[in-house]
């Protein structure tokens, strides 16, 4: 069984309010549960969170609110005990992990994700990325390229960063790393704009517009 969970909390500190906050015709929490009930492979989408204001909303669209103890709510918490208390409060098998945060993934590239972890062989868990072809530097010191022979973006290795948009990963694995990242997780690389992670008020008013765009 593959349950979605998706994680919010009251505690937005960039941008306040932003799981429930106006998002052009919708939230951004309303937007991720109507997208998950709509994606067949998905047996049940879970909400947890402190917040009765959000696990009263998630109830009233279909979704299973799971309350979460406070305690797992502050930025004070390791992230591992966090994912590991995920883990520990929902009964199923294999665990699709996905913010609200990242509004512009298309429902086919959850379909695909889906079908794409369910074939694995030599993975333990899949997580999407975003591809950098950036010149990076660390300490004064170049990264992923030679100065002396300045590549071109497109020649530069392909370093990529995950963007936590989907995270597909058995219950079991995500309690033994405490993680939703495996020992050997499969990079599934997402175009730039459903890596669009709302982080900042300028991230939220960017996606917004660009969530708009795609309603025409």
């Amino acid at each position: 069984m593959l349950k979605a969970l998706i994680p919010v909390r009251a505690g937005s500190e960039r941008v306040k309010n932003k799981n429930i906050r106006p998002f052009a015709d919708t939230s951004l929490l309303e937007l991720k549960i109507n997208q998950l009930l709509r994606i067949e492979e998905i047996d049940e989408v879970c909400v947890n969170s402190e917040c009765d204001r959000m696990l009263s909303l998630a109830s009233s669209l279909g979704a299973t609110p799971i309350k979460r103890d406070s305690k797992f709510a502050t930025s004070s918490v390791p992230m591992n005990d966090v994912y590991e208390n995920f883990a520990e409060n929902i009964d199923c098998e294999h665990i699709l992990y996905t913010n609200v945060t990242s509004p512009l993934v298309e429902d086919q590239t959850y379909r695909d994700c889906i079908s794409e972890y369910f074939s694995l062989k030599s993975h333990d868990s899949l997580n999407t990325v975003t591809l950098l072809k950036e010149n990076l530097w660390l300490d004064g010191k170049p990264m992923n390229y030679d100065p002396d022979y300045h590549p071109r973006s497109q020649d530069l290795p392909d370093v990529v960063y995950l963007n936590f948009a989907i995270n597909i990963i058995s219950k079991k694995m995500m309690l033994e790393r405490r993680n939703i990242v495996g020992k050997k997780f499969f990079p599934f690389i997402l175009n730039k704009i459903e890596s669009i992670d709302i982080d900042d008020s300028l991230d939220f008013e960017l996606a917004e517009y660009f969530y708009r765009r795609k309603q025409f």
